[in-house]
């Protein structure tokens, strides 16, 4: 029997574009290859402790997730994170170094606590004063790398201490391959009319998000919002081998067995998208197999509060590249969201690079324990621990990212009834991928849109 939507990939694009179908009252088939839907969304509890093994939050002033929970009733299930307490440190020298207040990203927007920081030599600190006097160009610049683009504002040492690790954080990635247009779109346009990042960002009213936290989340975690979703769609285990263009729709190979869609979409990775449509679309395909894609790892360690041997005042640390030798950076969980430790708990959640992939379990906690120790002073043994490996999991929007994407999306749109959605395109956040799902979604419920009758 023929489906009239088939979705593949049960991550929260996929999941997203399947609760938009259903409540315009089609009925999606989702094929999910692993044994769970949600993607890099996971909740595990151990010990009482809620623990998030893929992101933690999404960004209050995107509103598509917000949306989408209160459209699910879970609003009341909603926290922020703690910003009154939130410090982040920045590894110096082995030392935790506390970022200087009013930073946004790296751009300044108070002159003391960058003055007082010594985080920063003052030879970098003169070099972001000056950065204030820029002039806006005189004409529209290509796309360039966002070590091209901090570098010529406010020097290398910022990037090293300041860009660097917190691009890390979020994007995974290199700032010498990242995309300055698709990746910090908002201060390029600063540049276009300010010139001065510093200028224009204390020029601009900042977004407003919801409520007053900058970030998000569900008291249980956020496999609350993937439960709520499963009910949206019939859901099969299947590995999507192949998809072809047959009269009326489509057919997709899935462990060996054909099913038919009048519309398809493809909620998968860029680089598993590529390979599904290989042999009937080798230019689009060719597109979504250049964009690259990074792998991590999360570790969370429990640890008893009364054998905990380090004063927690903040919300965690980033380590800089320069520094590096194991950990990208570490939460101290309890301080930035309630609900998730209790008090007799303390739990540290260590980000790892692709390179921690192959490691033991062993390995993997021996080596955060020793940077731990190294950096916190931190002698306590953990009384759990919980590792999620995420390979090629995190899209990275390098240089000609946009007109990479415009390119892809103008060869998807030739093909009807064909859809892309995840975080390869538009956005690798919760809301960003929520919208493009809800896009694919109301492009495929337009097709089935009872005409309007003539009165």
């Amino acid at each position: 029997m023929q489906q009239r939507a088939v979705i593949i990939g049960g991550g929260i694009s996929g999941l997203s574009a399947a609760y938009y179908l259903a409540k315009a009252g089609i009925r999606p088939l989702v094929l999910e290859r692993r044994p769970h839907v949600g993607g890099v969304i996971r909740t595990s509890v151990q010990r009482g402790c809620v623990l998030e093994e893929g992101p933690d939050g999404f960004m209050a002033a995107k509103p598509w997730a917000m949306n989408l929970i209160r459209e699910l009733g879970l609003e009341d299930q909603v926290i922020g994170s703690n910003d009154h307490s939130r410090v982040t440190y920045i590894v110096k020298k082995g030392k935790l170094v506390p970022m200087p207040e009013g930073l946004m990203m790296m751009v300044p927007t108070k002159i003391l606590p960058l003055v007082e920081t010594p985080l920063l030599s003052w030879g970098a600190k003169i070099r972001m004063g000056l950065e204030f006097l820029r002039q806006p160009p005189q004409k529209p610049l290509p796309d360039r790398s966002v070590y091209e683009f901090l570098l010529d504002h406010y020097g290398e040492e910022c990037i090293d201490y300041l860009a660097e690790p917190l691009l890390a954080g979020v994007y995974g990635g290199d700032p010498r391959a990242m995309s300055v247009n698709s990746v910090l779109a908002r201060f390029v346009e600063i540049e276009k009319k300010y010139g001065s990042l510093t200028r224009g960002v204390l020029a601009t009213p900042r977004p407003k998000g919801s409520g007053s936290s900058f970030l998000l989340t569900l008291k249980g975690g956020l496999g609350q919002l993937i439960e709520a979703l499963r009910p949206s769609a019939d859901i099969l285990q299947a590995s999507a081998e192949v998809l072809e263009r047959v009269a009326g729709g489509f057919r997709v190979r899935a462990d060996g067995n054909w099913l038919e869609a009048e519309q398809v979409v493809l909620a998968v990775t860029a680089r598993d998208a590529a390979q599904l449509i290989l042999t009937w679309q080798p230019e689009l395909s060719g597109l979504l197999a250049g964009i690259p894609y990074t792998s991590s790892v999360t570790l969370s360690l429990g640890y008893a509060a009364r054998t905990f041997d380090h004063p927690l005042q903040g919300h965690g640390f980033l380590v800089p590249k320069k520094e590096r030798r194991f950990i990208f950076g570490c939460t101290w969980v309890g301080n930035k969201f309630d609900h998730r430790v209790p008090p007799n708990m303390v739990v540290l959640r260590c980000f790892l690079g692709g390179e921690a992939l192959p490691l033991s379990d062993e390995a993997l906690v021996d080596s955060a324990r020793a940077d731990l120790h190294s950096i916190m002073g931190l002698e306590a043994e953990p009384v759990f621990h919980n590792i999620a490996r995420w390979p090629n999991s995190m899209a990275q929007y390098t240089v000609g990212h946009e007109q990479r994407v415009a390119r892809i999306e103008e060869l998807a749109r030739a093909i009807p009834g064909f859809y892309l959605a995840g975080n390869a395109y538009h956005g690798i956040g919760i809301p960003d991928c929520v919208r493009m799902g809800q896009e694919a979604a109301a492009k495929i419920s337009a097709v089935y849109k009872p005409e309007p009758q003539p009165a």
